[in-house]
């Protein structure tokens, strides 16, 4: 596949993969034909992915010995569920073992996904716990990098872990928040939070936004030859000598003095971060 001038957010959780990895170097863990599936999709009546929406290949990028993680959005959301989560947390730390042992692996995370499946609740965010855990360790040896692209973008739990990922990439049609827009609504009022307000959603989680305030680290244009050398230029640079999560005392205060009797906009979000990059 060649990649020029390839719309990253058109290809399947698998094409990126191949597209992010050298020519010729992919291989695939736990493939579809391996028929590691969620046991729990058939009997609520929900037809399960032979992968459970969950891609996972080694390879090299740059020459550099990689792994590729990458969560297919079409498939229910891209939803976490035991075996999909199992499979990126596993990935990771074995990614961890192989640079403690002085094979160093880089790690890229593609997260299109609502967060935990709801069909498998507890098992689904005992998953995502494990994913955060293994980010925190391998990110000590390597630069974790997360890219959210869009259409379904990054929420729940996954938002933690895209925040844990020593660099992030997006695109402007990317959106990433903690709670979703219908979540935020359903909860709070369409009067607080419009979710078919798809202007407003943008100008407030979208890849641009993030961008300018300060919560992402490379906003990229819609294409794999772009994310791809984002994605290289990351791991030329190594670990990042301070993470923004390590910044929580900054970013809480910064949320206590908000005033929250007003509805907020785009404008008041950037006054708050401003200084977030």
């Amino acid at each position: 596949m060649s990649k020029q001038d390839v719309r990253f957010i058109e290809l399947s959780a698998r094409d990126r993969a191949k597209g992010l990895l050298d020519a010729g170097s992919y291989r695939e863990l736990l493939e579809p034909f391996d028929f590691v599936m969620s046991p729990w999709l058939e009997p609520q009546g929900i037809v399960p992915q032979a992968d459970d929406g969950m891609v996972v290949a080694q390879g090299t990028i740059n020459g550099r010995r990689s792994v590729v993680v990458a969560i297919e959005g079409v498939f229910q959301g891209g939803s976490m569920g035991e075996i999909s989560g199992a499979k990126m947390a596993a990935a990771l730390d074995l990614a961890a073992e192989d640079c403690a042992n002085g094979k160093i692996t880089q790690a890229v995370l593609c997260l299109e996904t609502g967060g935990v499946r709801l069909q498998e609740a507890n098992l689904g965010l005992a998953a995502i716990a494990d994913i955060h855990a293994a980010i925190v360790n391998l990110r000590r040896y390597v630069p974790v990098i997360g890219i959210v692209a869009g259409t379904v973008g990054c929420f729940g739990g996954m938002s933690i872990a895209a925040a844990l990922c020593s660099r992030l990439i997006v695109t402007r049609e990317a959106r990433l928040g903690l709670n979703g827009p219908q979540v935020i609504e359903q909860e709070a009022g369409i009067a607080e939070y419009d979710s078919r307000d798809r202007p407003f959603i943008w100008s407030m989680t979208g890849g641009e936004a993030r961008a300018r305030n300060g919560f992402v680290d490379y906003l990229a244009e819609d294409s794999l030859q772009d994310i791809r050398s984002a994605v290289i230029d990351f791991i030329e640079k190594g670990r990042p000598e301070s993470l923004r999560c390590e910044r929580y005392d900054e970013f809480l205060n910064r949320l206590v003095s908000f005033d929250t009797s007003k509805q907020v906009n785009a404008d008041m979000v950037t006054e708050l971060f401003a200084e977030g990059a």
